[in-house]
């Protein structure tokens, strides 16, 4: 079974907003927040985190002050990510690639992470280019959604040149299509489709919503909204992993890394043991825990140790490497 990596109630060392966020720093660069602030029970100044127009001016607000992102915008309909969170898994997988590196993280265009589904809102490339100047390939089924990346790309100078946004047009294909046969890529992320259904989406929003109100709702609205191509996907999460792995068959030699999100961790075992049946020689679970909500991120090799130090040697040039 696969190596636990032991759990952390905090979030990565890394992480920009490991702390209460500054909300006098925030409002300079947002001011527009200063109307969805309330006082808490303690009577200081808080985010209405059951809006979403409040949280999407929180993340833009985050974006700009923290990662230096000028331009962010979506359409209100699209998955507005929480930031902390989605900086974890990118510190989480560069320490990864640090462990095949003699402690140092491999930064610089020598990287490149494939991104599946970027969606439109860019957040991993955002955050790996600004951490650790990773090149990344983003993948996504909606034109729609393309087209709102590409725009936040071309209208930050520190994401020209460093991301490229591929359509895939097969939606039940993951790797196929969007990866050229003579491609070599050091990490995939993945933040999977929860959702088996709109009643299972929705019936999670209510949970959602009444924590963050503390009050019952019939019909609430998701505070960091989201399409059914970003939330639901027939089978849920567990599914869409599996058909990742099954379209990996073509393609465990061209990856260091691949790695997943997984939201229900009674989904984790089920998912570890498919892997070693096709093959996995190392695999890794690590859990994530970002405010009330907790997650874990599964990582495999199909490279041996041998692979894995050839794959280091003619890829990652050790003199530029970052000493974390």
């Amino acid at each position: 079974m696969p190596k636990e990596i032991k759990e952390k109630t905090r979030l990565h060392s890394r992480n920009r907003n490991r702390e209460r966020y500054d909300l006098s720093a925030l409002l300079v660069v947002e001011p527009e927040l200063s109307n969805y602030l309330k006082p808490n029970k303690y009577g200081e100044d808080s985010l209405d985190f059951a809006n979403p127009k409040a949280v999407k001016l929180l993340n833009k607000a985050l974006l700009n002050h923290y990662y230096g992102i000028e331009y962010w915008d979506f359409p209100d309909t699209n998955l507005c990510p929480p930031i902390p969170g989605r900086a974890d898994y990118i510190h989480h997988v560069a320490d990864l690639l640090r462990e095949n590196n003699f402690g140092n993280i491999p930064t610089g265009d020598r990287i490149t992470c494939f991104d599946i589904g970027v969606g439109a809102n860019c957040i991993y490339p955002i955050i790996g280019v600004t951490e650790y100047n990773w090149n990344f390939i983003g993948s996504e089924i909606d034109p729609k959604s393309i087209e709102s990346t590409q725009k936040i790309v071309n209208s930050n100078p520190s994401l020209v040149g460093k991301v490229e946004i591929r359509l895939q047009e097969r939606s039940k294909d993951i790797f196929y299509g969007v990866i050229a046969d003579d491609e070599m890529i050091d990490i995939c992320i993945c933040n999977p489709p929860f959702h088996a259904s709109s009643e299972e989406a929705e019936k999670g929003s209510r949970r959602k919503v009444t924590n963050l109100t503390k009050k019952k709702v019939d019909s609430p609205i998701l505070n960091f909204s989201g399409n059914n191509d970003e939330l639901i996907y027939d089978g849920g999460e567990f599914q869409f992993i599996l058909n990742m792995i099954n379209d990996i068959r073509n393609y465990w030699d061209k990856f260091l890394w691949f790695t997943t999100l997984v939201s229900k961790k009674s989904n984790v075992k089920s998912i570890c043991k498919r892997l070693e049946k096709t093959g996995a020689l190392t695999i890794r679970v690590i859990p994530l825990e970002t405010g009330n909500k907790s997650s874990q991120i599964i990582a495999w090799t199909y490279l041996n140790n041998e692979e894995q130090k050839e794959w280091r040697e003619s890829r990652w040039d050790e003199k530029k490497t970052k000493k974390a």
